[in-house]
């Protein structure tokens, strides 16, 4: 079957409605049995793919049927592997025929940001359950529709945010709940993470061989490419990317929150920070602080991609920072003590002075949860539902809202906006030593101080701001358009 006959096949039978492509909803749905293999396609493996790959197939009653790639050569390379390993798999280049395709139960997607949300909604349309990476969208407008076309169609949408499979972190989460260390004060995510400049180009760069472009920028708009790279650094431009908040930093975003036991964003949020230590072709920060002002405690979160002092920038990732123990994760700071999530699997709690008094470990495999609560059909069996993948990933867009309606300013203005909040001031001076020690001159290379913003959690807009407004969603290139309705 080539691609157009494929096409049309995909206008006939998907669940896609005129909002979106202008297609009629689909009237197939496989009635599973007790025993029946659930049939999975694995969405753009590349990257983090591949770990849903390897993943599936360790699950019992997991059948991997189908690969979907807009490169061609990882593609055929995937398929050609799997096939030898005694996998009968098929191979899609684009992700509307692998949708159409009515022996696929489960789609499971980690493309890159931009494709996130339209996917998921895509295939709950179809009837589909999803697996879909963090964060689950590239802006709050289309988070927000993925989570009601997986209650429209009442389909299992799991988020890739394996933390919420941590028996370890549920057990602490629910201790600090029960009041062991008194009120929490501060809830506070750490992403210190190297990330060396990506470079300076001249002009656009040539497409790699095999790549469908048009595939793969989808809902983004179709530019030049204006990197070294078109794999992995998508992360560090606004079209695609989210910066290192929403990618490796929405795992800590999650845990912050699940803490706090907040099921709203937050009614105020402000971001500080820049793309500071190199001139690249970047366009996200690789140094930020993001506040979120809740009202039973604020979440701080960090990010530093520069290693702790400048000689250290001649082997990345050897020396990094760390704070009370983190370097990657979470500290929730309460009257009693302390907690402290140095990873995906446990915690440790602390007393005042510093003594540790209770730990935990433990984490569950998350892709085994997905496939039983997609047996049982019931939300709640779901460790890490999309509700809770869209909450944490919009936390991460309105802190990058802020940042990017913000203007640089020098370090003396800086704190006198941010007086009001010692613990905020207290994290900015720590931010400022970390990039003195980088020799980042903060006179001249200015740090951006963003917009305080104020949102109305029911709606999920920002009160009298439509500049901010504006950055809620995204201008989509037809015909990648998340439907309005569901």
């Amino acid at each position: 079957m080539n691609l157009r006959q494929s096409r049309r096949s995909f206008l006939k039978t998907t669940a896609l409605t005129a909002a979106a492509l202008g297609f009629p909803a689909v009237s197939y749905r496989r009635v599973l049995g007790a025993n029946d293999a659930l049939r999975v396609a694995v969405v753009g493996f590349n990257g983090r793919g591949a770990d849903h790959i390897a993943g599936f197939l360790k699950v019992p009653g997991v059948r991997l049927a189908a690969l979907c790639d807009c490169d061609q050569k990882v593609l055929d390379g995937a398929v050609k592997k799997l096939k030898e390993q005694g996998h009968d798999v098929k191979g899609y280049r684009d992700v509307r025929d692998v949708i159409a395709d009515k022996d696929i139960d489960i789609i499971s997607t980690a493309t890159p940001n931009h494709w996130h949300a339209l996917i998921t909604v895509w295939a709950c349309q179809a009837n589909k359950d999803v697996y879909v990476e963090k964060p689950v969208s590239h802006n709050v407008w289309e988070g927000r529709k993925a989570v009601e076309a997986a209650r429209h169609y009442k389909r299992v949408v799991q988020t890739g945010t394996q933390s919420r499979s941590s028996t370890g972190i549920r057990e602490a989460v629910a201790w600090v709940k029960e009041g062991h260390l008194g009120k929490i004060k501060i809830s506070r995510g750490l992403c210190y993470k190297p990330r060396a400049s990506i470079g300076k180009t001249t002009g656009p760069q040539s497409i790699p061989d095999g790549m469908d472009y048009n595939l793969w920028c989808g809902p983004a708009p179709m530019g030049p490419l204006t990197r070294k790279k078109l794999h992995y650094d998508w992360h560090w431009v606004w079209e695609t990317g989210c910066g290192d908040l929403g990618n490796q930093g929405i795992h800590q975003m999650d845990i912050a929150r699940w803490f706090l036991g907040e099921q709203e964003l937050s009614p105020r949020v402000l971001s500080v920070g820049g793309r500071l230590g190199y001139d690249d072709d970047g366009t996200t920060p690789n140094t930020q602080i993001i506040w979120h002002g809740y009202e039973k405690a604020p979440l701080i979160f960090e990010v530093r991609g520069l290693p702790k002092d400048k000689p250290s920038q001649s082997e990345w990732g050897k020396n990094m920072d760390k704070f009370m123990g983190a370097q990657i994760g979470v500290v929730v700071h309460c009257e009693g003590g302390y907690v402290l999530v140095p990873d995906y699997s446990g915690a440790i709690a602390f007393d005042k002075e510093g003594k540790e008094i209770k730990r935990w470990k433990e984490a569950k495999d998350h892709y085994q949860n997905f496939v039983d609560a997609v047996r049982s059909r019931q939300i709640e069996d779901l460790n890490a539902d999309i509700l809770q993948g869209h909450l944490s990933s919009a936390l991460c867009h309105t802190g990058n809202i802020s940042y990017r309606l913000g203007k640089k300013q020098a370090p003396g203005a800086i704190r006198e906006q941010l007086k009001s909040s010692a613990d905020l001031q207290e994290t900015f001076d720590r931010m400022v030593e970390h990039l003195k020690k980088n020799e980042v001159g903060i006179d001249t290379d200015q740090i951006t101080v963003g917009v305080g913003l104020k949102m109305d959690p029911a709606t999920e807009r920002f009160i009298g701001n439509a500049d901010a407004d504006k950055l809620l969603t995204r201008d989509y290139r037809k015909p990648f358009v998340v439907p309005e309705t569901v």
